[in-house]
């Protein structure tokens, strides 16, 4: 331990935590300010930037600044974050019974899933066939296929409905019907990460365990959702929403820790618990809240260690996957869902509008990556360039609904009539 920090371990960590979080608030303001969802000013300061630049320009800061006695408990701090953020990520993955009766709901989706899970096949083929250690790795065949198949097909609903929000669609229909096929899609997603997980753990065996953790699961999580309705437990969230939150987060936090332990990825326990509260009640919103702020708060911790743990070593970008990806991935999402959108009699610009919104990827495609990482699945080259998709077609959102709706509105205005001539005296 250097002399700088007497404090011992302990103040080490709290040193670096508190830098930690100052960098994630800088990376948000610089993101806001350049239009961006905040997570990518986070996400790109705390995994990429931070990281790479310090151990350019200071190869041993690590070893100085973040010895690994306090890069531990930094790691646990920073999965715990996760964990308490996809407690309210779950809470949102809920249906509206309404938009479910719409038709254009099943084309949406199809239009989504459908040509990005081509893209992905397609990709993950390539990969397979080309067999560079790098981007390969030695993990098992179908997990690797399934992974980087489902990637292509993720859209992140926290973000997409923070980017609805802030540009007044989320009444709309487009708003409507990228918000509800985006719930199905991630819940597919997650299902196919569960396979993913157990098959890179345990092989078949591992996925008829998984199988079986994730049925009672989900059966105690309509059980539990039941139970917290009734009229003492709602009471009592409304008397005390401060012990409701801190009970929920513990929930969330031993959840995850079982699911790891019996085959799944924590993240599962998490989103069993956030399933399970209800989402009727305006008091139970207030639990999830506090739960989830905490969250995101420490998330840019877990962007940090997994950054510095990504670029220990000589490992770069691959920056001609990273383009072949990216270039994948938008052209399926955006050209699928305009595709059958326009199928389904919606007009070019809504279309468009719809293809670009389901094109956000944000934080649940960069969990969903995470999970392959930490699974062995994926190398950490193919994982930095997959990041890089992930950040860029988030980052490209804003500006295509900016240019969608600047023609749409060219398109609808009037015809400017040349003036006519002034008759002569």
């Amino acid at each position: 331990m250097t002399d700088s920090f007497s404090a011992g371990p302990a103040g080490h960590v709290l040193v670096a935590l508190v830098a930690m979080l100052v960098v994630a608030h800088l990376g948000r303001w610089l993101a806001r300010r350049l239009g961006q969802p905040s997570v990518v000013g986070e996400i790109a300061v705390g995994m990429l930037l931070g990281p790479a630049v310090l151990g350019w320009l200071w190869p041993h800061a690590q070893r100085v600044l973040l010895p690994d006695p306090v890069l531990e408990p930094l790691r646990v701090i920073g999965h715990a974050g996760l964990v308490l953020f996809l407690v309210g990520v779950a809470h949102e993955l809920r249906l509206d019974s309404a938009r479910l009766r719409d038709r254009a709901v099943g084309r949406t989706i199809v239009g989504t899933l459908v040509p990005s899970l081509a893209a992905g096949a397609a990709f993950a083929g390539c990969l397979v066939w080309y067999d560079r250690p790098a981007l390969r790795g030695d993990g098992p065949t179908l997990a690797f296929v399934l992974l980087l198949t489902v990637a292509m097909a993720v859209t992140a609903v926290p973000v997409l409905a923070r980017i609805l929000a802030d540009r007044g669609l989320t009444t709309t229909r487009a708003g409507g019907l990228a918000l509800t096929s985006a719930v199905i899609v991630d819940a597919f997603a997650w299902l196919v990460l569960a396979v993913v997980v157990a098959l890179s753990r345990g092989g078949t065996g591992g996925i008829a365990t998984a199988a079986g953790v994730l049925v009672l699961g989900l059966a105690a999580t309509v059980l539990v959702r039941r139970l917290l309705r009734l009229g003492p437990a709602d009471r009592f969230c409304a008397r005390h929403p401060w012990v409701a939150a801190v009970l929920l987060g513990g929930c969330a936090l031993g959840s995850a820790s079982a699911a790891e332990t019996w085959g799944l990825t924590a993240l599962f326990g998490a989103f069993v618990v956030g399933l399970a509260v209800p989402t009727g009640p305006v008091h139970w919103k207030v639990p999830v809240h506090r739960v989830t702020a905490l969250g995101l708060w420490l998330v840019p911790v877990f962007f940090v260690t997994t950054g510095l743990q990504i670029w220990t070593g000589s490992v770069g970008i691959p920056w001609l996957v990273a383009l072949a990806a990216t270039v994948l991935a938008t052209l399926a999402k955006i050209g699928g869902g305009y595709v059958f959108s326009r199928r389904g009699g919606e007009d070019r610009a809504e279309a468009l509008r719809l293809g670009v919104l389901l094109n956000t990827r944000g934080l649940t495609e960069i969990v969903l990556l995470q999970v392959g990482y930490s699974a062995g699945v994926l190398t950490p080259a193919l994982y930095l360039a997959l990041l890089v998709m992930a950040l860029a077609t988030t980052a490209m959102t804003g500006p295509l609904l900016t240019l969608v709706d600047r023609s749409a509105s060219r398109a609808d205005a009037p015809p400017v009539r040349a003036k006519e001539p002034a008759p002569e005296c």
